[in-house]
């Protein structure tokens, strides 16, 4: 029999790692008798940990919630997972960034050094994306507060801000109140959004988060409507996309781009890239309109030939009419804030006697 230490370590984990056991199934795989069971049960209760036995054919034992957290027990793939997801956790937008880093040097301290070297020696850096740096972050309180909601199903109001907001008179940003069924919280690019029926619109709706301020009380239960499709994943980035549920882009298109494949590939995205050649290469591509789709072949600086389908070669034509006009308007503009050549800066004019 192990010891009583690495005994109650062993229930421990057993405990944590499954909702409701079998008072007889712990004694098995701990190799005990049902009573040293019931010693040990007891034993952790008086460390803090809320466990409570439950009635029925077998009997067992639950790892209940308690008012205070009791020490945990994490194996080391556990603790190292924990331990990247709090180093990345500055990159949430949830407004808990110094929570977690005081999280991970407390979890960090309560490891052994064989995982310490782990955790230290990991290459992870926090990087947020240059695009996203200028994104307000989210109220952890709001976070909560929409979570809650959505696990009550609750109908909840709101007051919305623009992206573009006016200041409201009493400071803050002037926005319409929605009355909506949260479903579900979801982050998309490093922003975090709310998936919700909009009652006024009747129809489902995505909103950034960051932009809620929650009203309270909040509203009646609900019963769950299905996100179209059925995959809120796919719902949403469908939504982004700008698609029809189908889970592909609305607009896809066929280009030879005047490059090699491997240039291309690094930054083809979702897109399918097929090497014709050592300087030439198929792109088959998509994106939520014509014109983007057209802007997103020309971001590859590079010639190329549009092989279909004729709504592509269109948008091809608007842009380039586009971009030729603002180039001449630019160009102009120029011209008329120089003005004139004058006598310092223009060419000498020319004197004789004759």
């Amino acid at each position: 029999m192990p010891k009583t230490s690495a005994r109650l370590l062993s229930l421990l984990s057993l405990l944590q790692a499954r909702r409701d056991w079998p008072g007889a199934l712990l004694a098995e795989r701990l190799d005990v008798s049902a009573r040293t069971v019931r010693r040990d049960v007891d034993r952790l209760r008086e460390l803090g940990y809320p466990i409570v036995a439950f009635k029925g054919p077998d009997g067992g034992y639950r790892l209940d919630a308690g008012t205070e957290l009791p020490p945990l027990l994490f194996d080391d793939e556990q603790a190292v997972a924990l331990a990247v997801a709090l180093r990345i956790a500055a990159t949430t937008g949830a407004g808990i960034e110094d929570a977690a880093a005081r999280a991970l040097n407390t979890v960090r301290q309560a490891m052994p050094a064989r995982l310490r070297h782990r955790i230290d020696t990991l290459p992870v850096s926090a990087v947020e994306a240059p695009a996203l740096r200028w994104r307000v972050p989210v109220d952890s309180g709001v976070l909560v507060a929409l979570g809650a909601a959505v696990h009550a199903r609750e109908a909840l109001r709101f007051d919305y801000a623009p992206a573009y907001a006016p200041t409201a008179p009493d400071g803050g940003a002037a926005g319409a109140t929605r009355r909506v069924e949260p479903h579900h919280l979801v982050t998309w690019a490093g922003r975090w959004y709310l998936v919700a029926w909009d009652l006024d619109r009747a129809d489902w709706r995505t909103f950034r988060a960051d932009r809620i301020t929650p009203r309270t009380p909040t509203g009646p239960r609900f019963t769950p409507r299905d996100v179209p499709g059925g995959d809120v994943a796919a719902f949403v980035a469908d939504r982004f996309r700008g698609a029809d549920g189908s889970g592909a882009w609305p607009c896809r298109g066929e280009v030879i781009v005047g490059l090699p494949a491997a240039a291309v590939a690094r930054h083809a995205g979702d897109a399918v890239v097929e090497e014709l050649g050592p300087d030439r290469c198929r792109l088959v591509l998509g994106s939520w309109s014509w014109p983007a789709l057209a802007a997103a072949v020309g971001r590859f600086d590079a010639d190329f030939e549009v092989v279909g389908p004729p709504e592509l070669v269109s948008a091809c034509a608007r842009l380039a009419g586009r971009y030729a006009d603002a180039a001449a308007a630019t160009a102009a503009t120029s011209t008329a804030r120089q003005g004139p050549p004058t006598a310092a800066s223009g060419p000498r004019p020319v004197t004789g006697d004759g």
